[in-house]
């Protein structure tokens, strides 16, 4: 680790703190010249190895993520035309696909109409571990495709939770005001919060961090979270 790493950490204490506090002290300690993001990690209840305990949603930040998302849209006909009207990016079907086995990955985000998930599924293997395949849970398999197309363009945030149990998810950058990125981090933590399993026993939120991208985790204290969850 690095003197500049080191030295942040150590300006991090041990003893959780509530998540005002947590975002505003990533912010203070971000020491690198670019606009790092800011990423939450929630530790969940759950056992994601059983399908019914996976954890997986979508949420519209209220002040957006800060980074520019290039949208791709599997799309035929008027709907092609919808999503152009949208703002996507890339528009096609048969020949993105095509571009897509041939080693083509320049884009963040995939939308795709449900009668070309046939085609589309194909590429299962290349976007699936990519987190890029569209998914109807998520609301990006759908025929209101300038909808979707907008609310990513709004900064809609995908999250999964890993095989450790863990849900982690961008909420910003360290340029944005520490209320911009409290309300972000409230809107991911009141989805994963709804999206509980009814098979998850026990504590749901078991230990949550906040953290810059070259920056230490700061503990975040969950009883005063709980209460604002609660009120929320």
């Amino acid at each position: 680790m690095s003197k500049r790493f080191e030295g942040a950490k150590l300006k991090v204490e041990k003893k959780p703190i509530d998540l005002s506090a947590a975002l505003s002290m990533a912010k203070d300690l971000s020491s690198v010249k670019f606009n790092e993001s800011v990423d939450l990690a929630v530790r969940l209840g759950v056992n994601p190895k059983y399908s019914d305990q996976m954890v997986r949603g979508a949420v519209v930040l209220p002040h957006g993520t800060g980074k520019k998302v290039r949208v791709l849209v599997f799309a035929k006909g008027e709907k092609e035309k919808e999503a152009q009207e949208a703002g996507a990016d890339f528009i096609g079907s048969e020949d993105l696909v095509e571009r897509i086995n041939q080693g083509w990955l320049d884009f963040d985000a995939t939308v795709s109409t449900p009668d070309l998930m046939g085609l589309v599924g194909k590429l299962g293997k290349i976007l699936g571990p990519r987190g890029l395949m569209p998914n109807p849970k998520i609301g990006t398999v759908t025929f209101d495709v300038s909808r979707a197309v907008k609310d990513i363009r709004l900064g809609k945030v995908e999250y999964k939770v890993e095989k450790a149990g863990i849900v982690h998810a961008p909420i910003g950058k360290v340029a944005f005001e520490a209320q911009q990125l409290f309300e972000n981090a409230l809107a991911v933590l009141e989805s994963i919060v709804k999206a509980k399993p009814s098979t998850s026993k026990g504590t749901y939120l078991k230990n949550i961090t906040v953290s810059s991208t070259m920056g230490p985790a700061i503990p975040v204290d969950l009883t005063t979270l709980n209460k604002l969850l609660d009120q929320g």
